[in-house]
């Protein structure tokens, strides 16, 4: 009798779903790409959601208190922009240096990057975050707040600005996470994190049962306890173990040699973020010359605009580390397929929801405010922004893979032509030279993205980012 032989079938999509929510012990070196993209990309999709749920809901509450509160928001957000460029910055080279080792079949090396990483991101943190608590209202003034912003605003400024510690480790852990393979441990962090937040916010800005009425201030600090618990509870993942990386006692240590390779690789990543964050900065500034609904129109507008892209790093998060697990693993050219199937999921997405943003903007602002002075200026600068969304679906993964490779210089040098020789003159010149005010701001962003997007497109062709070492 002849004997059969059974071939084990792939797992289907659905069961690939539930396999990535849960966490997966997949080895992201072998086997489908489509398959690892989805136990990778669906955790860091879903984390992103709600981070930028996170952004919505909050600019959504703090709307009902007026445009000098939705200012100061959008003011110290701009400030913030340094702090998450640092911690952003570091975090690319913890997932890089962690998903080589976890390429490389090290996990021992993997936990001791870990380690290096976040005693970097404490001494980092408590830095820049002591010196705020005693600076904000100066900080706010000096990026263009009115004495009314400033009085409503300084201890909302006070609070999210001195809790840089806490959202530094937030930030930096979860890229740990995320270079290890372990995206679902990330994304659960998150859901945590704004799920308090979204709880506390309308309950601490409006005083809601026995909680205090706290004003914008009650956001501020509904988004420090949120944060302050994920942070715990990351802790406690990574002494406890995830799927691919575990933190013992013995790994809690210094080590130069691996201390000196994660700032080598930090400095040109922090200075990559720190570039478009400055911009950032330099733009709201700007805008801020046109009155406090110019700024609240374009932090109502930008805060859509993070809704919609954050999805869209998850699905570059994905792209990171699979270029980086993979070039440990000496499979280049998987690597490289691995991020051109990614930019075109990617692609679909964004130009989905571009199309619907520029059909719809007006009806989308009113969701947050009705201010007959702030929805246009919302609105145009949600349709100028939303016609480059094909654009930067590429650019945002082309990125992401420089950076989950260890080459945070290319990332770096096209970041300061794009931004700061590009965006910001051009910003200036059409907002204030040719008077189209702050659409000429929306603009310079279009145009400045999408210069950046081709760029990262043609360099990333060339392939000298499969030769990095780290």
């Amino acid at each position: 009798m002849d004997a059969t032989v059974s071939i084990p079938q792939p797992p289907t999509l659905w069961a690939s779903v539930r396999e990535a929510i849960q966490g997966s012990h997949q080895d992201y070196t072998a086997g489908s790409i489509n398959r690892a993209i989805i136990l990778l990309a669906i955790p860091m999709v879903l984390e992103m959601c709600m981070e930028s749920l996170f952004a919505i809901v909050d600019v959504f509450w703090v709307a009902r208190l007026g445009a000098d509160s939705v200012s100061t928001v959008g003011l110290t957000e701009s400030m913030l922009m340094l702090v998450y460029a640092v911690a952003m910055g570091l975090g690319m080279s913890a997932t890089a240096m962690v998903a080589r080792r976890v390429g490389e079949k090290d996990p021992e090396g993997a936990s001791v990057s870990a380690v290096q990483a976040v005693a970097l991101g404490c001494t980092i943190g408590l830095t820049m975050g002591l010196p705020c608590l005693y600076l904000a209202p100066e900080l706010l003034r000096l990026m263009g707040a009115s004495p009314a912003i400033v009085s409503v605003g300084s201890s909302y400024a006070r609070i999210d600005m001195g809790g840089c510690f806490v959202v530094t480790l937030l930030i930096l852990n979860n890229a740990v996470f995320r270079g290890a393979g372990d995206a679902a441990i990330a994304m659960r962090v998150l859901w945590l994190a704004n799920g308090i937040n979204l709880i506390l916010d309308p309950c601490l800005i409006f005083g809601l049962g026995f909680f205090p009425h706290l004003g914008v201030t009650g956001a501020a600090t509904a988004t420090v306890i949120g944060r302050s618990v994920g942070v715990i509870y990351q802790f406690y993942c990574l002494m406890k173990g995830g799927k691919h990386i575990r933190v013992l006692v013995r790994h809690i240590r210094m080590n130069m040699e691996v201390m000196l390779r994660l700032l080598r690789v930090s400095v040109t990543g922090i200075a990559q973020m720190a570039i478009p964050h400055v911009a950032w900065i330099g733009l709201v500034r700007i805008v801020s010359l046109f009155g406090s609904s110019a700024i609240a129109g374009y932090t109502i507008g930008i805060r859509i605009v993070i809704f919609v892209i954050l999805p869209s790093w998850g699905l570059s998060g994905a792209a990171a580390t699979l270029v980086g697990q993979n070039l440990g693993a000496k499979q280049p050219e998987r690597a490289e397929k691995s991020v051109w199937t990614t930019g075109f999921y990617n692609m679909i997405y964004m130009g989905g929801v571009g199309l619907i943003l520029i059909l719809f903007a007006g009806p989308v602002v009113r969701l947050f405010t009705n201010d007959p002075a702030v929805v246009p200026l919302a609105a145009s600068c949600l349709r100028i922004l939303s016609f480059g969304n094909v654009a930067y679906a590429y650019g945002m993964v082309m990125l992401q893979a420089f950076n989950g490779a260890g080459d945070t210089r290319t990332p770096t040098i096209v970041n300061f032509f794009g931004f700061w020789v590009l965006e910001i003159p051009l910003a200036y010149a059409l907002a204030i030279t040719l008077d189209l005010r702050s659409s000429g701001v929306y603009l310079a962003i279009l145009i400045s993205e999408a210069a950046i997007a081709a760029v990262c497109v043609a360099l990333f062709r060339r392939g000298h980012w499969k030769a990095q070492r780290i």
